[in-house]
Formats: C-alpha cells, sequence, structure tokens
C-alpha cells in the first residue's frame, strides 16, 4: 500500500489488493494515522472490476470514519475522518 501526506490529507493507494488486504490495510492506517489528518483519499481504481469500489463506498467501516465523499473519478473516494 502507497501512502503520501499532503498537508492534513493523506492519499492510499489499495487497487490491486483483495477486499481482505485493503480492511486491514485501511483499518491499520484510521487506527494509527495522526490526529491532525482530516481526510483520506483512497485510490482503489475501477476498471478491474467493483469489489473494492463496493468495499470501499459501502461495506468499510471504522470508528473515525464520519462520512464518504464521492469523486468524479469512479476510482477514488475520500474518507472524511474525526481527529
Amino acid at each position: 500500500m502507497t501512502v503520501k501526506k499532503f498537508g492534513h490529507n493523506l492519499e492510499v493507494d489499495v487497487h490491486g489488493m483483495t477486499v481482505a488486504e485493503a480492511k486491514r490495510e485501511l483499518t491499520s492506517l484510521l487506527t494509527k494515522c495522526d490526529k491532525a489528518t482530516h481526510e483520506i483519499d483512497v485510490i482503489h481504481g475501477c476498471h478491474g472490476g467493483t469489489a473494492l469500489l463496493n468495499f470501499v463506498r459501502r461495506e468499510f467501516s471504522h470508528p473515525r470514519l464520519i462520512k464518504r465523499i464521492l469523486s468524479l473519478n469512479n476510482g477514488m473516494t475520500t474518507l472524511v475522518i474525526k481527529p
């Protein structure tokens, strides 16, 4: 998993992972990331299938997750998180 930091936002690339791998990595990231982080842009892809897209947009949950913002880019979703 590739993680890039942009101010108070992170960008995470999970495409190519299985749903189980993405769940493990995203859960770990949200648990460990800095309290100053406000948003995480999750790049999950959409052309190789929709399993990751559906997981990130509909199924993933975490106590810090406030809401999801769907991007015009169908291969990315922004997770807004609690400090």
